[in-house]
């Protein structure tokens, strides 16, 4: 069996590893850099607003993720694949949202004497470490089934799927946990 990988393999390739190690350092980054401001109260109020939205995508997301393993599981490849794309460009979206937030706000801190720290702090915790590795994960498991290479890509499925599921909820678990502390 050969490994040489085709020219669009090594730029796929490529383009999931300058991704997996990019987005980590970009949002390192944004939480050590100055914030943007503004002066206007229309812009501050769509800012304050993306916690919310970016809850909301990542619930989407969730549903999404699930709904696709039932089509594959009831071999409606066409509806599966249009549902992971749609979970794909929904992950994008959450991240320039997310980016686009932490540009420009303060991380709202979890107050040290409530009673749920412990647990928020679990969970938040293991939300960032998978969000990390989940970025890649989910970039190869795609690439294998644009490849059509459906044995490697349900291989990896089985391991991206679980993970990616459980950024998705946590996201909103965490949003619901700390939403009461935001200073707006």
């Amino acid at each position: 069996m050969s490994t040489t990988n085709t020219p669009a393999e090594k730029k796929a390739k490529a383009f999931i590893i300058a991704a997996s190690l990019l987005i980590p350092v970009v949002v390192t980054i944004l939480y050590m850099m100055p914030k943007i401001t503004t002066e206007s109260g229309q812009i501050r109020l769509f800012l304050n607003g993306l916690p919310r939205f970016n809850a909301m995508i990542n619930a989407a997301t969730a549903v999404i993720l699930i709904l696709a393993v039932v089509a594959i599981r009831n071999k409606r490849r066409d509806l599966h694949e249009r549902l992971m794309t749609t979970a794909l460009i929904l992950s994008v979206m959450f991240l320039l949202s997310y980016i686009a937030y932490h540009a420009t706000s303060e991380s709202t801190p979890f107050p040290k004497d409530a009673p749920n720290r412990a647990l928020y702090l679990f969970i938040l915790l293991t939300h960032i470490s998978i969000s990390a590795i989940i970025v890649p994960l989910v970039l190869i498991t795609y690439s294998k089934a644009l490849a059509e290479q459906f044995d490697k890509h349900r291989k990896i499925a089985r391991i991206t799927f679980p993970l990616w599921l459980y950024v998705t909820i946590t996201g909103v678990v965490v949003y619901f946990m700390i939403a009461p502390y935001y200073p707006f």
